[in-house]
């Protein structure tokens, strides 16, 4: 093996625990700075939390059915999830109550919108951004610096042609040209270029006092301020905190962002229509006058009595912002769910029989209309959001875990138990090689640990028993790695390659089977998380991810450690501890070792155990013959 692959493994090892060294790293500034800890966060069964409580009622005075119930629970999952708390239990607790458990010390903020009512409401759009002050200076100012660039190119072209071309100018031409004032544009920053689009008075300031007002409607500029528009400037809705929502008071203008994360940001008027009004919302693909399918995607609204009468009146009114090219975006109006815009559609007729359609506007990828999964879940987000239901919080308490601590020390102990005898089965089956598998089981231990507790501090993941079943399931996954691995070198071996050449093709052959192992597991961890819930979830969750941790220790770790332990004399040159002896793997071929051991190179000509088996012959043959005489 080349001087070169050496040095290659090398770095490979030495960038691995890198990045691992850099992840401890992370974790104790993060825990310095007091946004995360050093140990991952637990789940209810380990480490309990805060329970809800909560009886449904609705606004209408009918009686909760199931079907609400279940829509109920839709809602506070999603707002749970939006929030960034990972494994929280919500369930329905007899025929009426519904139970919500959130692990460790929830924020106010968590709480809030989980006892909150899902209310969705329709307002009119004032003001829309696609995109916040932050990213429309970052465009401005590259342009600024790409017309400088291309400028100072075109004045050094002009200046290394121009000598020997370039005629005298008159005086008149050159006091001309002196007089004549060059304005180069400065960058500009988020700050001031949202205050000279929020200055609307163009006074220098940026006033909390109403505009002025341009009707007597809820679409009035009069609804908003300087300083409104200078806050939505300002906001970043691609941002996941921005996306998380929060009760709204309807009749006031608010901002909002788009709830896709598309990173629009709306200013909105007064809410003019509650979901309540909403019978019924559903996706469907729309049909032509004569009955048959197109192939674009709808979502099909229908109101109630007073919903149809006041609709009739909101469509009546933006209707006639469809061409007034001062205020394009006030024909739209938004449906807004805790505080997301949903959708904001635009009114191409008036709506005066209760049914309406939105059809959706123009995709990322340039095309026009909903996709299928779109349509079917803004069907679903307006069916939610206009579920008459408020919550009642019945008790509120601390819950303890409900298995703690003393299982969680079982599952541990369980793991170690599993980790020695895994030990004590590669020191006998692969001698010295079984370093190298426990020095990649050590390293896939740190990773996966770094792993998980940044993903608990990045995305709120909490560890279950579940989850600790995983990573113990995980070692035997890594196991089955290395022997994968390990065998192949040993079949290349006795093949006749070279110790070194053995473990490189080796290493292709037994790569591939590594990697199509990893994949069918990755794959049943992803299709188990989907279909399944609860504790289930985090076994496939911590068992997708130690898949992953496995297969970039196997190929940055593992084989480059083997890679580099060929240069040690112990394994290079065969020593009978090993286990890349001869005898051990079977050797047949002269070249295994190389001029490094040519006295066992020479009895290699076929295999030791057979070579053992006829000298036993031999001496048993002359031993008879000794008799014999």
């Amino acid at each position: 093996m080349s001087k070169y692959k050496t040095k290659h493994a090398g770095r490979s090892l030495l960038t691995f625990l890198l990045v691992i060294a850099i992840g401890f790293g992370a974790l104790i500034i993060g825990s310095f700075t007091g946004k995360t800890k050093l140990t991952p966060g637990l789940a209810l069964d380990l480490e309990g939390g805060t329970q809800l409580i909560l009886t449904p009622t609705t606004t209408d005075g009918r009686q909760v059915t199931d079907n609400d119930l279940n829509q109920a629970i839709n809602i506070i999952r999603q707002r749970v999830d939006a929030s960034g708390v990972a494994e929280a239990e919500i369930s329905r607790q007899g025929g009426s109550n519904i139970v919500v458990a959130l692990p460790g010390k929830p924020s106010q903020e968590t709480l809030d919108l989980v006892r909150s009512s899902a209310v969705l409401y329709f307002r009119p759009v004032i003001r829309v951004y696609n995109a916040n002050a932050q990213t429309i200076a970052q465009a401005q100012n590259q342009a600024i610096k790409a017309a400088a660039t291309a400028k100072a190119t075109a004045k050094a072209t002009a200046k290394a042609t121009g000598s020997a071309t370039a005629s005298p100018a008159t005086p008149a031409a050159s006091a001309t040209a002196a007089a004549t004032p060059k304005a180069t544009p400065t960058p500009v920053t988020a700050t001031q270029l949202a205050t000279r689009y929020a200055d609307v008075n163009q006074n220098g300031k940026i006033d909390t006092t109403p505009l002025t007002a341009t009707s007597n409607d809820a679409s009035s500029d009069a609804q908003i301020s300087e300083k409104m528009i200078y806050d939505a400037l300002m906001l970043d809705c691609k941002n996941p905190k921005n996306l998380k929502g929060g009760a709204q008071d309807p009749k006031k203008a608010v901002i909002s962002c788009a709830r896709d994360g598309s990173g629009a940001v709306y200013i909105l008027g007064p809410a003019e229509l509650k979901g309540t009004d909403l019978t019924s919302a559903t996706s469907a693909l729309e049909q032509t006058s004569q009955g048959s399918n197109t192939n674009q995607w709808i979502v099909s609204l229908e109101f109630n009595k007073q919903g149809t009468a006041d609709f009739s009146k909101i469509s009546t009114r933006l209707l006639q912002y469809r061409n007034d090219k001062t205020a394009p975006q006030k024909n739209q109006f938004a449906i807004v769910l805790d505080g997301l815009t949903v959708s904001a559609p635009g009114i191409e007729s008036a709506i005066t029989g209760g049914k309406a359609q939105i059809s959706g506007g123009t995709n990322a990828n340039g095309t026009h209309g909903f996709t299928q999964a779109a349509a079917n879940s803004l069907a679903n987000q307006l069916s939610f959001g206009s579920l008459p239901l408020n919550f009642t919080v019945q008790s509120e308490q601390q819950i303890s875990a409900t298995l703690g601590s003393e299982q969680l020390q079982k599952g541990l102990i369980a793991g170690l138990i599993g980790f020695v005898l895994i030990i004590i089965y590669l020191a006998w089956q692969y001698r010295g090689l079984a370093s190298v598998a426990v020095a990649s089981l050590l390293a896939a231990a740190a990773l996966t640990y770094v792993v998980i507790a940044l993903l608990s501090w990045g995305i709120g993941y909490r560890l279950s028993l579940a989850g600790v079943a995983g990573l113990i399931v995980s070692i035997g996954i890594t196991m089955d790695s290395f022997i994968i691995y390990f065998e192949r070198v040993r079949d290349e071996v006795r093949h006749g390659l070279s110790l070194r050449a053995a473990v490189d093709e080796g290493w292709v052959h037994a790569r591939k089977t590594i990697i199509v192992s990893d994949t069918v597991n990755l794959v049943a961890a992803v299709v188990l998380y989907v279909l399944a819930v609860g504790g289930v979830q985090g076994f496939a969750f911590t068992l997708g991810v130690t898949t992953v941790v496995d297969l970039a220790v196997i190929i940055f770790f593992t084989h480059p450690l083997m890679v580099a332990c060929l240069s040690i004399a112990f394994f290079g040159q065969g020593h009978r501890l090993s286990g890349l002896d001869p005898e051990h793997l079977g050797a047949r071929s002269r070249n295994v070792y190389g001029s490094g051991r040519e006295k066992i190179a020479d009895n290699l000509g076929k295999s030791l155990a057979r070579a053992k088996r006829e000298a036993k012959r031999e001496q048993d043959a002359s031993e008879a013959k000794e008799g014999d005489n």
